[in-house]
């Protein structure tokens, strides 16, 4: 991303922004449409959401003055008022896509099934999509990346969360030639596999969130899913079914990741794991060089005496870094990250109380289940229920808590166009396994 900043500055010059649109009014796409005032070269032009009200109150708290803001109901009237410099709010997400004006579409709804939607809608007008949506991404990623590039689109997932700030670090080791031992971030809230959207409810009002996405954090479901997001884009798979996650510190995450002939806890390397302690809100890669003379180097740098050696950035800035995504589509035509064109991993439901005949699952973050994580040709030998598509599906047999839900366990919902997208997605991925 060097020079980035010029080149939008160039583009702002130039009387040529790169212009955008969100889906998705909550925290994350209110926090992008402050994040793009503050920057030159780019502009949030629509901002979508079912609640519309929360569509302009987002613009408001961004610093748009109300006058330039137009509640947009046809394609037309969406058109007309970017082409007078003003910005469009809708309730209808469909209608966002068909803006002329729009390069890429930002999805930040974190809904697979809407995720899906709006995808098709996307490359169907030759719109780029940036995924903030991890849970549809890790359900649907590589089918999406063929239908992208089948349109002439790039598919991406977006800057500033934990997934893309690790695949910075891992772009720079491959680069570098080094090996890589083991993936992974801390994790920042204290593990509660048995969250409910209840007892997070207090917390969650605290901070502007939906509780259910507060428990998403809390149960560990979001750790899962982010790691699952990196093994799919990087081929590596978990060394243990969930990973190992064990309490630690910064300084000593080379001495904890690494194998156990060397005193660690990783039977092999090239893995993806988490840890807890005082490593949030970094992620870490942990790598390592057979060639004395880069050990010696390591050294001198202060990098410690090995096997295993830490690179770790100390941060990830969520949805202020997203716009950068936007702009590197734009300017260099290219993705900031995107899961291979098969699944190496699948994050799993397993059941967070006893399940009985008849039970509904619930969404990620609910009170039925939380997400695990295991290597892909695991799950389908096991004929494991992957998470995204567990929402809504009934259950058919007794299920005790801390069981892996099947696939057989449940009656699943076929109708959506989740589920046909995921059947496509399995046909092609299967010739991996």
């Amino acid at each position: 991303m060097i020079g980035i900043h010029e080149d939008l500055a160039r583009r702002a010059a130039d009387g040529k922004p790169v212009r955008f649109a969100v889906v998705g009014a909550g925290q994350m796409g209110v926090d992008i449409a402050a994040e793009v005032e503050r920057m030159q070269g780019i502009e949030l032009v629509a901002l979508a959401d079912l609640d519309l009200e929360r569509a302009r109150q987002g613009y408001r708290i961004a610093g748009v003055p109300d006058h330039r803001v137009v509640h947009a109901r046809t394609e037309g009237q969406a058109n007309d008022a970017v082409r007078a410099g003003k910005f469009v709010i809708a309730d209808d997400a469909t209608m966002i896509p068909r803006i002329a004006a729009v390069e890429s579409v930002v999805d930040a709804t974190g809904h697979p099934e809407a995720g899906a939607k709006i995808a098709l809608d996307c490359f169907a007008h030759g719109k780029h999509l940036v995924m903030m949506n991890v849970e549809g991404d890790i359900t649907i990623g590589p089918v999406l990346r063929r239908r992208a590039e089948r349109a002439g689109v790039i598919y991406t997932l977006a800057a500033g969360d934990e997934p893309t700030a690790l695949m910075e670090l891992y772009s720079f080791a491959r680069a570098l030639g080094l090996e890589i031992v083991a993936a992974g971030k801390g994790k920042n809230n204290p593990l509660n596999r048995a969250a409910t959207p209840e007892q997070c409810e207090a917390e969650a009002r605290r901070r502007g969130l939906n509780p259910m996405m507060l428990v998403e954090f809390v149960d560990g479901s979001k750790t899962m899913i982010e790691m699952a997001a990196v093994a799919n884009a990087t081929g590596m798979t978990p060394d243990v079914p969930n990973m190992h996650g064990p309490n630690t510190s910064v300084p000593e995450l080379n001495q904890v990741f690494r194998l156990k002939s060397d005193g660690g806890i990783l039977n092999r390397k090239g893995v993806v794991d988490y840890a807890v302690g005082r490593v949030a809100p970094g992620v870490f890669l942990i790598v390592s060089t057979d060639h004395p003379r880069l050990r010696e180097c390591l050294v001198l740098r202060d990098m410690g005496p090995g096997p295993a050696y830490t690179l770790f950035r100390p941060f990830h800035l969520c949805s202020m870094e997203v716009p950068l995504t936007v702009a590197i589509i734009s300017l260099y035509g290219r993705p900031t990250m995107q899961p291979r064109d098969h699944l190496s991993t699948e994050v799993t439901a397993i059941a967070k109380r006893n399940l009985r005949p008849g039970d509904t699952l619930e969404g990620i973050g609910g009170r039925s289940h939380h997400a695990g994580l295991m290597a892909y040709a695991e799950s389908r030998e096991g004929n494991a229920l992957p998470i995204g598509l567990a929402k809504g599906c009934k259950v058919k047999t007794e299920i005790l808590r801390g069981t892996l839900i099947t696939r057989a366990m449940v009656e699943p919902v076929t109708t959506t166009l989740l589920y046909s997208l995921r059947a496509e997605q399995d046909k092609f991925s299967e010739e991996n396994v």
